[in-house]
C-alpha cells in the first residue's frame, strides 16, 4: 500500500484494522500467532490540514445559505464536530430553553455486501467525544429557521414524507437522513461552483480550531470544545498554528534580556556616580 502511494498515516490505520482482525483469530485459535506483528510499519507523518480564515468562513456561510449542507456546515464550523457528530445531532438533544447542544449520537455509512448502509449509533467516537456545548446565537436562527421548515416539508409531502428519521436535524427535504458520502462529495461541488478555495468537509473543524486558537483561546478549552480524547492530541495536530503561547514565550525572553540590560545600565551608572562622589571627595 504504502509502494503504492498512499499516505504512511492511511497505512498505518489499515494495519491497526488489519492486526485487530488477525488477533482475534489469534486469540479464537484459528490461527498459530498474529503475523501483522511481524510487519514493519511506516512513519506517522506529521498532519497539516487545510484552514479557512473569518473571512473565508464568513464568504462560506454567505454562498451556503440557500444549500442543503447550510445546517451541517454551521455546525462543523462552530462547533468542529466531525461529520458523523453533525449527521448524529436530533432535536431531542437540543434544549432552546437552556441554550445547550448535547453531542451523543452519530451517523456513519458502510458497505456491506456491496451496498451502502447507514449505521446510526448512541455512541460517540470516545467518552471525551460525548458532549454538551452553549448554543451560540447563530446557530440558534438557524436551526429555529431550519426546524420550521422540516414542519413545512411534512405537511407538503404529507405520507411521502419519511418519518424514521423525524428527529434528525440533519435530512432533506423528503425526511431522508443526509449520507455521509453525499456531505463529502457535495461539499466539494459547493464550493467548486460557488468559487471558493477547495477545502474537506473535516477541515472545517480543523478551521474551528484554528480560528479559536487566533482569539487566545486555551489548548486544553479546544481540547474540551473538539472532543478529543486527550490533551496531547489536540497539541500534535494544532501546536504549529499556536502562535499565542509562542508569541507569549517570545514577549517573556524579551523581557528578562530587557531587564538584565536595564539593571545592567543601572549597576554601571551605579558605579559611574559612586565613583564620581568618590573623586569629588578626594578633591
Amino acid at each position: 500500500m504504502f509502494g503504492q502511494g498512499l499516505k504512511g498515516n492511511t497505512v498505518v490505520h489499515y494495519h491497526a484494522n488489519i492486526r485487530t482482525a488477525l488477533e482475534y483469530a489469534y486469540q479464537m485459535g484459528y490461527i498459530q500467532n498474529n503475523p501483522a506483528d511481524k510487519v514493519k510499519r511506516p512513519k506517522i507523518e506529521l498532519f497539516i490540514g487545510s484552514f479557512y480564515n473569518e473571512q473565508e468562513m464568513s464568504v462560506l456561510f454567505k454562498k451556503a445559505k440557500d444549500d442543503l449542507l447550510k445546517v451541517p456546515i454551521m455546525l462543523a464550523a462552530f462547533y468542529g464536530l466531525r461529520r458523523s457528530e453533525v449527521l448524529g445531532v436530533k432535536w431531542s438533544a437540543i434544549d432552546f430553553d437552556n441554550n445547550t447542544i448535547t453531542i451523543k449520537h452519530t451517523v456513519n455509512e458502510i458497505r456491506e455486501d456491496g451496498k451502502l448502509k447507514i449505521i446510526t449509533k448512541d455512541r460517540t467516537k470516545n467518552k471525551a467525544s460525548y458532549r454538551t456545548l452553549p448554543l451560540v446565537e447563530e446557530i440558534v436562527l438557524d436551526l429555529k429557521e431550519w426546524k420550521i421548515q422540516q414542519e413545512s416539508n411534512k405537511k407538503l409531502f404529507g405520507k411521502s414524507y419519511n418519518t424514521k428519521y423525524k428527529d434528525y436535524v440533519c435530512v432533506d427535504k423528503m425526511g431522508s437522513i443526509i449520507k455521509p458520502g453525499y456531505v463529502t462529495q457535495h461539499f466539494s461541488i459547493l464550493l467548486e461552483n460557488k468559487g471558493l478555495r477547495h477545502i474537506r468537509f473535516h477541515d472545517l473543524r480543523h478551521s474551528c480550531a484554528s480560528l479559536l486558537l487566533a482569539r487566545g483561546v486555551s489548548m486544553k478549552e479546544i481540547q474540551e470544545w473538539l472532543g478529543h480524547s486527550n490533551y496531547s492530541t489536540t497539541a500534535n495536530i494544532y501546536a504549529h498554528l499556536d502562535t499565542n503561547s509562542k508569541q507569549n514565550s517570545a514577549n517573556a525572553l524579551t523581557n528578562i534580556f530587557r531587564v538584565k540590560e536595564n539593571t545592567k545600565k543601572e549597576n554601571e551608572e551605579s558605579d559611574s556616580s559612586s565613583s564620581n562622589n568618590l573623586i569629588r571627595a578626594v578633591s
